[in-house]
């Protein structure tokens, strides 16, 4: 059997169906084309014919003109009673001009007689033709066996029975659906296997992650047969998400030796992940496997001692294969090791004996003393470090800023910032609105500076944390912001301290505009150090 799995994503169609996810056609686009480029197989754009959203996705799709990934349009077998060729469903497909259609159709005996309401031999009939009628068109066709799983367990002859109607009918592939998540990877495995035995249509899979099992369901159903896996970006989906491809391509190719992309293209899964991350305006777990910003992040002192040693003591891979990078903490917890170890990364001729590196670990000490928390503000850190080597050049310095804000009788707050810089010699006064004072500052700074720095349009605030250091003080008492800033390709985080919630937001404000503009670049000495990291550890 061969080793190529065939990577199905359905991002623009399962995952939009998740709470508080929406795209619009231009995000569809957008992700469409980095799915493209991760080396996606097959990219399913939506339904046709349920909205008119996704009738101009296939119509605008086609402009991308892909390298690597077929586009496929979904649907529902006939309905009940009437002909396939007069379906509407089943014609919107035609209508897209996609060469592969996704339909899916009932598997479980309960389902026939509870949801659509209908007999059995209608169900396999409904199956049989609508597949029959896609082939007669010239299509390629997948079909998704819904509640598969569900249906197996309860009545397997049938659910056997309507994945042969389709196999009988000519599908490509015939995919098996845990629908509601509630399947065990022992049981993903033996029904799996039982269906190869069964027929001998290509086999896919399609888990959700209600007993957070889709990753690990996927791997166990190919390690079983299955040949394809579908799944969504970041596991994004309805209730508790689709399986979470960003997790099963490295886990398959990493791992299992399994074939899905190209290393290249397996370089990119951190891009891309953070990139849908952001269209889809969702906070990108810090924790998330492989891509995540802290996936190979390391704080206490006795790890970072040892991976200075060799990284593969606390890593399972290394980092560059799936275009991570290595992140040490700088914390309360944090040995000197960490600091030596963040000043080596930045190329800093940090001499651990010198005055100078002792007076830079108790300046930090002292920070994290008065609040601040480094371990998860890289960006600031870095500045801290940069500007103790004279590294950081000023790009602006603050003359006055001030923050205006009203409520009226039956009017909304109203947020006014006026901030007066010098830059470069020239003195800059700009005023902004905000929905917030924090808000108003953040526009009234940058629009301050993009005269100077025009780059600072591709950047942005991702999110905006509080946390309150000594309640005993109560609203007297110092508070933390940590402020996370992204330009799509990038994200770094940054931190400030006051009592006062605004100097501590301007903190890191200044903070993060810097280091978009001057702190985010690498040197050549970091990157020659993580090529010399992948060959110590390219395992």
């Amino acid at each position: 059997m061969t080793n190529v799995v065939k990577l199905f994503d359905t991002t623009l169609r399962d995952g939009t169906q998740g709470e508080g996810i929406s795209l619009s056609v231009e995000d569809k686009i957008k992700i469409a084309g980095k799915l493209d480029t991760l080396g996606v197989h097959y990219i399913e754009g939506g339904w046709p014919g349920s909205n008119h959203k996704d009738i101009e996705f296939f119509n605008r799709v086609k402009e991308l003109n892909l390298k690597n990934a077929k586009v496929t349009a979904f649907g529902s077998t006939r309905r009940k009673g009437i002909k396939a060729e007069d379906d509407m469903n089943l014609n919107r497909i035609l209508e897209t001009k996609v060469s592969v259609a996704t339909i899916f159709g009932k598997s479980w005996d309960f389902h026939v007689h509870k949801a659509i309401q209908t007999s059995l031999e209608e169900n396999l009939e409904m199956i049989y033709d609508s597949i029959k009628y896609l082939k007669s068109k010239g299509l390629e066709v997948i079909y998704d066996a819904e509640h598969f799983f569900d249906g197996y367990k309860n009545n397997p002859e049938y659910a056997l029975a309507t994945i042969q109607k389709a196999e009988d009918a000519g599908a490509d592939w015939i995919v098996l659906c845990d629908t509601n998540g509630g399947s065990m990877p022992s049981e993903i495995f033996e029904i799996v296997s039982k269906v190869c035995n069964t027929v001998s249509t290509s086999i896919g899979i399609h888990t959700h992650n209600d007993c957070e099992l889709a990753v690990a369901n996927s791997l166990a159903a190919v390690k079983a047969g299955a040949r394809q896996v579908q799944g969504t970006m970041n596991g994004l989906g309805e209730r508790c998400g689709n399986a979470n491809l960003i997790s099963i391509i490295p886990n398959l190719q990493l791992k299992l030796n399994y074939q899905c992309v190209t290393n290249e293209q397996l370089s990119q899964l951190t891009n891309v992940s953070r990139y849908v991350s952001e269209i889809a305006n969702m906070n990108m777990p810090v924790n998330q496997p492989y891509v995540g910003a802290a996936a190979f992040a390391h704080k206490g002192g006795i790890h970072v001692s040892a991976i200075m040693k060799h990284p593969k003591t606390y890593e399972h891979i290394v980092p560059k294969l799936v275009g991570n990078k290595q992140r040490v903490l700088v914390s309360e917890l944090a040995g000197q090791s960490n600091v030596i170890f963040k000043a080596e990364e930045l190329n800093l001729d940090f001499d651990k004996e010198s005055a100078q590196a002792k007076k830079i670990i108790d300046d930090i000490k002292t920070l994290e003393h008065q609040g601040y928390q480094f371990e998860g503000a890289d960006a600031s850190l870095e500045l801290l470090l940069r500007k103790a080597f004279g590294e950081v050049e000023e790009i602006f310095t603050l003359e006055s800023f001030k923050i205006l804000v009203a409520k009226s009788k039956d009017r909304p707050v109203a947020s006014e910032a006026i901030v007066k810089l010098n830059v470069h010699g020239e003195l800059v006064y700009m005023a902004a609105e905000g929905t917030g004072p924090v808000n108003a500052l953040d526009n009234a700074l940058r629009k301050a500076l993009e005269k100077f720095y025009p780059e600072i349009k591709n950047m942005h605030l991702s999110d905006y944390k509080v946390r309150v250091i000594d309640e005993k003080d109560a609203t007297a008492a110092k508070v933390r912001v940590l402020i996370e800033s992204s330009d799509f390709e990038n994200t770094w985080s940054t931190v400030g301290v006051s009592e006062n919630i605004i100097e501590a937001s301007w903190q890191a404000l200044v903070d993060s505009i810097r280091y978009g503009l001057i702190g985010k670049t690498r040197t050549d000495s970091e990157e020659n150090n993580q090529q010399k990291t992948l060959g110590l550890i390219n395992h």
